[in-house]
């Protein structure tokens, strides 16, 4: 998406030639097909110029997109920049789809958040951002946040205040991570964002599971192996209506890297050169990307994050 976390990164081409930028910072490409698969360089896009690039959110800041079935247009309008689902694809409205844990026995939770409680997140499972926004545009401040009736709420208003945080918890190599997230109808500015980062990897490895763009009817998967070059990034994107409850899952594993929107596979990369060398962890962020027109303010809502083994 075009919004990293602490980090950020250039745009990449789209699979149909058109640079789509990420909220994390890095382009998402959108490839409206049943799934995405990437397995070498042969199969990674060719860059282009990033929307956003990696810029520190506060002492831990993150960025995340995947293509699958199809699925009725979004209320927000997309923005003409990004391509969104090829014509005849439908976005998915169902609003509660089968969780990835269940239809491929992940077992156990290991540990996450349910955000059943009341007030700011639970500073023992998360670091808040206190910082400039994504690119040094707007503020990302604890504010942001609020956690009621089971549900964790991240707000943007119309000055570009939002915010992001990381977890404390379940900083691994290798695992499975599942969060289910909406937003409102949200102005195409906001993007949200779920990642798996660290910044201190090498190489600008990240994980972008599900990361929002202007166009507000697709979700894209972005995983970035490299800082630039011709050979950076693999991606996906799934036409999905983000206004509806959707469960968004990776599964990171020795044999690849695999993308989930509703138990479906949606994106996969089984290259070896192509994983993170490095323990990573979650963030959830709203990243704001200005345009110069007025901004609508934008809820983004988490109703739980799961770690499995």
């Amino acid at each position: 998406m075009g919004a990293l976390s602490l980090t950020g990164c250039s745009l990449a081409p789209t699979t149909n030639g058109a640079s789509a930028p990420s909220s994390a910072g890095r382009a998402s490409t959108p490839a409206p097909t049943a799934a995405a698969t990437a397995s070498s360089a042969a199969a990674s896009p060719a860059p282009t110029a990033s929307s956003s690039g990696q810029t520190p959110a506060s002492a831990e800041a993150a960025p995340a997109a995947a293509v699958a079935p199809p699925a009725p247009a979004l209320a927000a309008a997309p923005a003409p920049a990004q391509p969104g689902p090829a014509a005849g694809q439908a976005l998915a409205t169902t609003g509660d789809g089968a969780q990835a844990a269940a239809a491929f026995g992940w077992g156990p939770v290991l540990t996450g958040d349910e955000f059943s409680y009341t007030g700011a997140p639970d500073r023992t499972k998360w670091s808040v951002y206190n910082s400039a926004g994504h690119a040094g545009k707007g503020l990302r401040s604890p504010q942001a946040w609020s956690v009621a009736n089971g549900v964790a709420t991240v707000s943007g208003d119309a000055a570009g205040t939002t915010g992001g945080m990381s977890a404390k918890f379940a900083e691994q190599r290798y695992g499975r991570w599942e969060t289910r997230m909406k937003t409102n109808s949200r102005d195409p500015k906001y993007h949200p964002v779920l990642i798996l980062n660290n910044n201190a990897a090498p190489n600008c490895a990240e994980i972008d599971y599900a990361e929002g763009s202007s166009v507000t009817s697709v979700m894209r998967f972005f995983l970035h192996y490299a800082c630039g070059g011709a050979d950076f990034q693999t991606t996906a994107a799934t036409p999905v209506d983000s206004t509806q409850w959707h469960n968004y899952a990776v599964e990171w594993t020795p044999a690849g890297i695999s993308g989930y929107v509703d138990g479906v596979k949606t994106f996969t990369d089984p290259n070896p050169a192509h994983q993170p060398s490095v323990a990573m962890k979650q963030t959830l962020q709203l990243d704001w990307f200005p345009d110069g027109s007025a901004t609508k303010p934008s809820q983004m809502q988490v109703d739980w994050v799961r770690v499995y083994k």
